[in-house]
């Protein structure tokens, strides 16, 4: 083995310890002369904070398993397949069970972990007794017994076995990377020092919230909702956000992310279309492609977020709307010929081309009474939820579209959501699940069932090698087995860096669609902004209205002092109306709808009133495509917006920026043309009288977008 050195670790990293530069020993490599540079490779960081540094040959190893010598997992001169196979050898099956699961996970003195003391993780579990996905009555609303769906720090991670953590929280990113640091040092002091992979939702984004499309927002850079991202049409800034909020994530210590929807839009009325990029499958794939790029990079490494492209294969094919998630919408049909392979798979096609590492399957079953045939040798679905699907998972996904990376589940399909396998046992729905080309299981904190399913002989110990395998192999690309450890001071500065935000809000800017300008009301230029009064009225479910105007007032007059907002509707020339409809809530006995009236929180009746007395700049946060044909005839000039900043609305409406947006969807005619609408196909090859027309006659369609006249 050459000359062996045992170096003891530099310090220990204290409960409360907010910097980490004391345990970082890095390693400079040493001049290789006239070697090919091809194979030099230089030396990680190294960090620890219970085990010891082994030197050999002049270079530095973790000793993860403190057995005093190099093992290959330790090796990082080794290939990562020689040192996954190495690690994966010696790991106990309660060891690769536990890796297997993926569950939220909270800060300690959190909302959902009040009360601890002080000490910043949180080291009790969060146990359900009711499927928060359902209602009263149902099969799967009572769980009995209750189920762990968050676990106990430390218990988690060195009983439970837990490496896969989902952030539930939005603290700050100082506190974010010390809360992370603490993890990560119960994970090394466990006996092979496994490190944890954290987890998140998107935290970058403005616009309204549902099902985890955003986990937080405030913290890092704020960008345009997803829906924005496509509305740019710019591909590179997508990539460059990406590239960006990589950089925040990855130095707060979030390794992982779920996201992002490669979804199309192909159902008007689905409460999800917010996380989506459009419903063009030519959009989709080129965002989807651009975004997975920019977390990335060209392949994982120690700067790379590793994605998660979700929902397989294709969530937007809805009946009425309705989300798999519930019980009474737990099926995507297909009744258009073709269009699974037209409309739902080129996206992920176009994530798996960029690389994305992970890829989770939707909730729903295929249905076969609700779909004509669409698989290529004619035959019917397996009418089992995708994560259980063999020929979806294994002959689609893997072998048809060369995806090589691992499947990650949607969350809590074996308790709460086992659609088309609701009559199995726990165990074989891990089983069914694992056996189709899952490798981990979201939502579940206890392993005990997987256990149970692999000593029962449902599944092999080689398929579940196979498994771990990959995600093993994640972790050691994106180089966690070296320095899982980060700087909280660093973290907040590059969290808190205003070039981030001046390129945050160019896409605010390039996101904003001009629908209509009538009699160029807009730009309010500076010749005609000296003599406007402008009243400000924003419209949203609840009290939220009122706090939301004064915050636009504010906001608008700050940034902008030459405009005169009046607060009495009698008192002014012109208004802007910022209307932002809530989705309806997903219920069995409710239609879902995008109408524009009181379910809604928009008060149609007000808005036209305000613009019968003056001109009105009517801005519609797009975040589904809503039916906006009643206040939209009567506004002066209408603008689309799909969660913007204010600042980005003003730059707009002032003609500091050209509108340069184009739709990212088509906006429905009315009632009747989503009555009408094939819920497996998008707008754009909708009949044509699906469109929703202006008073001038333009349609409101996929791409469509004006800018000011020169």
């Amino acid at each position: 083995m050459g000359l062996f050195k045992k170096i003891k670790k530099a310090a220990v990293l204290s409960a409360g310890a907010l910097m980490l530069s004391s345990l970082v020993i890095p390693y400079a490599s040493a001049d290789r002369g006239n070697e090919n540079k091809a194979q030099v490779k230089t030396a990680p960081q190294l960090s620890v904070t219970s085990k010891d540094i082994l030197t050999i040959n002049g270079k530095e190893y973790k000793d993860l398993n403190d057995n005093g010598k190099l093992d290959k997992y330790e090796n990082w001169d080794l290939p990562v397949n020689v040192r996954v196979k190495d690690l994966v050898k010696q790991m106990t099956l309660e060891e690769k069970a536990g890796m297997m699961l993926i569950s939220s996970h909270y800060m300690g003195n959190s909302r959902s972990c009040p009360d601890t003391g002080g000490f910043i993780t949180c080291e009790q579990d969060t146990v359900s007794t009711t499927n928060r996905w359902s209602v009263p009555g149902q099969q799967f609303h009572t769980f009995d017994p209750p189920i762990v769906e968050a676990s106990a720090a430390t218990k988690g991670i060195q009983e439970r076995n837990l490496r896969y953590l989902i952030i539930r929280d939005n603290p700050s990113a100082k506190d974010l990377a010390t809360w992370i640091n603490e993890l990560q040092k119960i994970a090394e002091d466990t006996r092979l020092g496994i490190p944890v992979v954290m987890t998140s939702n998107p935290r970058n984004h403005a616009g309204n919230l549902a099902f985890g499309f955003s986990e937080a927002s405030g913290q890092f850079s704020v960008w345009p909702g997803e829906l924005g991202l496509a509305a740019t049409r710019d591909a590179d800034l997508v990539k460059e956000f990406g590239e960006i909020a990589a950089k925040e994530w990855t130095s707060t210590g979030i390794r992982k992310g779920y996201m992002y929807m490669a979804d199309v839009v192909t159902d008007p009325l689905w409460n999800r279309i917010n996380g989506t990029f459009g419903e063009h499958p030519d959009l989709a794939s080129e965002m989807i492609y651009a975004v997975v790029k920019g977390f990335q990079g060209d392949e994982l490494g120690k700067h790379s977020v590793s994605l998660t492209t979700k929902h397989f294969p294709g969530g937007g094919a809805r009946q009425d709307g309705h989300d798999p998630h519930y019980e009474w919408s737990k099926f995507n049909p297909y009744p258009t010929e073709g269009s699974l392979y037209k409309y739902h798979l080129p996206s992920f096609k176009a994530a798996i081309a960029a690389g994305t590492t992970s890829i989770m399957p939707y909730y729903a079953y295929p249905s076969n009474e609700y779909s004509v045939p669409q698989l290529k040798n004619g035959e019917e679905f397996e009418e089992v939820g995708f994560a259980y699907n063999k020929r979806l998972i294994t002959d689609l996904l893997r072998k048809e579209l060369k995806f090589e990376g691992y499947v990650n589940s949607d969350t809590s399909i074996i308790y709460a959501m086992p659609w088309g396998v609701e009559n199995l046992t726990k165990p074989e729905r891990y089983a069914k699940a694992i056996n189709a080309g899952t490798d981990i299981i979201s939502g579940e904190a206890d392993p005990a069932d997987l256990i149970k399913a692999v000593k029962e002989g449902l599944i092999s110990e080689k398929r579940i090698d196979e498994a771990v395998s990959r995600l093993v192999t994640e972790m050691m690309e994106l180089g966690l087995f070296e320095n899982p450890y980060v700087d909280p001071n660093n973290a907040q500065q590059i969290a808190d860096d205003p070039a981030s935000q001046v390129k945050a809000d160019e896409a605010h800017r390039k996101s904003i669609v001009l629908l209509r300008n009538d009699q160029t009301t807009l730009p309010l230029t500076d010749e005609k902004v000296e003599n406007i009064k402008l009243y400000v009225e924003v419209f949203s479910s609840g009290s939220s209205a009122q706090s939301r105007t004064a915050d636009l007032k504010k906001s608008i007059t700050q940034y902008d002092s030459s405009i005169t907002v009046v607060d009495k509707l009698e008192e002014a020339t012109h208004a802007l109306v910022y209307a932002i409809p809530n989705t309806v809530p997903d219920r069995p006995d409710v239609p879902l709808s995008v109408a524009l009236n009181a379910e809604t929180g928009i008060n149609v009746d007000r808005i036209k009133e305000i613009e019968e007395a003056v001109p009105t700049i009517l801005t519609v946060n797009m975040t589904s495509p809503w039916l906006i044909g009643e206040i939209e005839e009567n506004a002066a000039a209408t603008l689309a917006v799909f969660g913007v900043k204010a600042e980005a609305l003003v730059d707009v409406i002032r003609g500091k920026f050209a509108p340069t947006g184009k739709l990212p969807f088509t906006i429905p005619a009315d009632q009747e043309a989503i009555n009408n609408n094939n819920g497996d196909v998008p707008g754009y090859d909708e009949d044509s009288s699906y469109v929703y027309r202006d008073k001038n006659g333009n349609a409101y369609g996929f791409d469509f977008g004006l800018t000011y006249d020169k």
